[in-house]
């Protein structure tokens, strides 16, 4: 986020990696955030994100495979830490369960979810 952005709708400008939330939220959203970061930031952002999440997180972030195969070269920003899909889930499913679409439900959370959408 830019400082003009945080200025103008009064955000905060924090480092997802050291950034300790006072308080969970219903809805997290995280957008192509993680990949600027190193392994050890990413993983502590993931962490903090745990944290903040009370119920659902959208998560978009843009795994090795994605940047090979489907990722236009030409408009995206390649200046960045690719990772699998595998290190990702690995640190995500200490707290979530994949919902689909970029969602992730935290396991903390009262959220109902039905048989077929936990994927047993």
């Amino acid at each position: 986020m830019s400082e003009h952005a945080c200025a103008k709708y009064h955000h905060e400008l924090r480092d997802i990696s050291t950034w300790q939330p006072s308080r969970g939220f219903d809805l997290v959203i995280c957008q192509s955030v993680l990949r600027y970061l190193p392994n050890s930031n990413a993983e502590a952002a993931i962490e903090n994100l745990a944290v903040a999440t009370k119920r659902v997180m959208f998560l978009e972030v843009p795994t090795s495979s994605d940047l090979k195969h489907i990722v236009d070269r030409q408009s995206t920003d390649f200046d960045i830490y690719a990772r699998s899909g595998e290190w990702y889930r690995k640190r995500l499913i200490k707290h979530f369960m994949q919902a689909g679409a970029g969602l992730w439900i935290a396991k903390a959370s009262d959220i109902a979810l039905y048989e077929f959408e936990r994927g047993v």
